[in-house]
């Protein structure tokens, strides 16, 4: 998620192991359901592990409603009592094994434990020999999809298609939702009925957009600084896993309500025709599944598997094990969730557990995707099918109707254009000490800066300082025009409005897929190397912000931010999703006669009743 981060690492290194022992006690339980917590040994220092590829993950329960298949094996998680050098070394049939989806649960847990282990930071190592070919670890032969043998959805289409209610679930922070209110408002505008159900904190944000709202669980703050402490998915003790599980469980169970029940303000019967969510929903498939209703993923970040780049939860340096590191990802989580599905399944959708012999996450894989960002910062992988969409950024016009404060701008016509710092919705760690090196840095540098306080509480500046404002939240497609660069955490978001405001950017990442933003952003010529937040210091900042200043940077800004203009992310979304529905292919479709106007449907009407509406021209 955009703005889930973490806080400054430890100096030790420690793993997790999953193990199978015959002669050992169940300790993994199902702590929210039973109010128990599993107990964990402390963490020892493990030493050197950092040379691993790393993985973030989700915490491993077992349930107890899923039956092993041996009686006698117990499934443990403790934690390794030292580094195995060398036990994680992918092989080939390795490989093999950890994408069939028809190995037992024992056998995917011996060999998941084999080859990867678990840091208490949230992070999976595995290495992968140097001299591997990338076709061994699940890539295959390269396919190369031409895109102009991808027929569009021509723009008449859009226009026949009936009115649809859909409901779109999106879980995550303020930067994760906003893409979608944009998106929902132009779906709006095509005579469809658009309910957008996210966090309650989140309802005026909706509401004021024109959207219809529905409340799903969670807390983002609470999930934000579970991430902030944990580095991670994985909980840094056992006191952690209820917390998050419990985060977790309101937010699965809330999926179905949100796409069935009447709107809880008019009380209006909603009954959705199509579902668009983003990953970290998790229920959404199954919910799709349930409904028989057709299901778009669009995220911020890469989901799909590539060759191209590894999974952004992942470190991995070898290009051989970057479509591997997806399946691990995804493995690795389903592990966490899979007891709450199921028992979403069962009690909530009336549908049959999903089992190791189902793969891991259902069908979401036959699901199409839609990835908002700009192709000219990441062109879209070329082993990425016509399921598969990278539409752009998305956009929310904040600054036509903001009003800044006079004190801002009066600061601004004060002298040059300064350099904005912040960090989003995360809490920081250490922000007294942050913002002053943000001071001495500025200071050496002899730049102006904007601190923007955000849920860390930064900016706290013990005397003021002519050559330093400090704001709370401004609408970033406003505020950045104001700007000579900027530096932030290195959410999709944030990092897309740096980018089209032509600022060099200087990424921070805690957290998820922020440093594959602040890599991209650096391979791109705009902004140095990301600074990880656990390595942030005076010589790092005035580094950095020495090197947004050089005139070559700016550039490269200004090239990019021009080529982004041409794009429409929301549009391209809206394509991509209409593109992809479901199409009922008949003789008339082939040849059809001219239609009669297109009629109105009633709000529970099917999508498949209107499919033959495509054949219009």
């Amino acid at each position: 998620m955009e703005d889930n981060q973490n806080g400054g690492a430890s100096s030790s290194e420690s793993s997790v192991e999953v193990q199978l022992k015959s002669d050992e006690e169940v300790t993994v339980k199902r702590q929210l359901d039973r109010g128990e917590t599993a107990v964990a040994p402390s963490l020892p220092n493990n030493g050197g592990a950092g040379r691993f590829s790393r993985v973030s993950t989700m915490p491993i329960e077992i349930s107890d409603s899923e039956k092993l298949e041996a009686p006698s094996s117990r499934i443990k998680l403790e934690r390794s009592k030292t580094e195995r050098q060398g036990h994680n070394n992918i092989h080939p049939e390795d490989a093999a094994m950890i994408f069939d989806n028809k190995i037992p649960l024992q056998q995917k847990l011996k060999l998941l434990n084999r080859i990867a282990t678990v840091k208490h930071d949230g992070s999976v190592v595995f290495e992968v020999p140097p001299d591997l070919e990338p076709h061994v670890l699940g890539g295959g032969p390269d396919i190369v999809y031409n895109e102009a043998d991808i027929e569009p959805i021509d723009s008449n289409e859009l226009q026949c298609i009936p009115p649809m209610q859909i409901v779109i679930l999106i879980v995550g922070t303020r930067g994760d939702v906003q893409p979608f209110i944009a998106i929902g408002k132009r779906l709006q505008d095509y005579g469809h009925r658009v309910r957008l159900a996210t966090h309650a904190n989140f309802k005026d944000f909706v509401l004021i957009a024109g959207l219809e709202f529905y409340p799903l669980g969670g807390d983002p703050k609470v999930l934000a600084e579970y991430m902030v402490k944990n580095k991670g998915f994985l909980p840094s003790g056992p006191s952690e896993i209820p917390v998050q599980r419990h985060q977790l469980k309101e937010i699965i169970f809330s999926l179905p309500s949100a796409c069935k029940e009447p709107d809880p303000a008019t009380g209006i019967p909603f009954k959705a025709d199509a579902i668009i969510a983003n990953p970290p929903a998790y229920g959404h498939v199954h919910v799709a599944e349930a409904l028989k209703i057709p299901l778009h993923v669009f995220f911020t970040m890469p989901w799909t598997p590539t060759s191209e780049f590894p999974h952004p939860l992942s470190r991995v340096r070898q290009p051989a094990g970057y479509r591997l590191s997806y399946q691990i990802v995804d493995s690795l989580i389903w592990l966490g969730i899979r007891d709450m599905i199921n028992d979403l399944r069962k009690k909530k959708l009336k549908l049959r557990p999903v089992t190791y012999l189902s793969g891991s996450q259902g069908s979401e894989s036959n699901a199409p995707h839609g990835y908002i960002w700009s192709p000219d910062l990441v062109p879209k992988p070329k082993d990425w099918g016509p399921k598969v969409d990278v539409v752009g950024f998305c956009f929310l016009d904040l600054a036509s109707n903001y009003e800044p404060p006079q004190p801002l701008v009066d600061w601004l016509k004060t002298g040059s254009k300064p350099i904005y710092i912040g960090f989003g919705s995360l809490p920081v760690q250490g922000p007294e000490k942050m913002t002053q090196i943000i001071v001495q840095a500025l200071e050496i540098t002899g730049q102006r800066g904007i601190i923007n306080k955000g849920w860390g509480g930064l900016g706290d500046l013990k005397e003021p300082k002519d050559f330093v404002y400090t704001l709370d939240n401004v609408p970033h497609d406003w505020l950045f025009l104001q700007c000579a660069a900027v530096v932030h955490h290195g959410g999709a978001g944030t990092t897309a409005a740096g980018l089209k405001a032509a600022c060099p950017t200087t990424i921070v990442p805690f957290f998820g897929d922020q440093p594959f933003w602040g890599e991209r952003v650096h391979a791109r010529g705009v902004g140095p190397p990301p600074i990880p937040v656990e390595e942030f210091s005076l010589q790092k900042l005035v580094d950095a912000i020495t090197y947004m200043l050089d005139p070559k940077v700016k550039e490269r800004a200004l090239e990019l931010a021009k080529k982004m203009e041409k794009e429409d992310g929301v549009t391209g979304a809206v394509n991509a999703f209409f593109k992809q529905l479901p199409r009922k292919k008949t003789e008339e479709d082939q040849d059809p006669p001219p239609p009669p106007p297109p009629q109105p449907t009633s709000p529970s009407s099917s999508p498949f009743s209107f499919w033959n509406c495509f054949g219009c021209s």
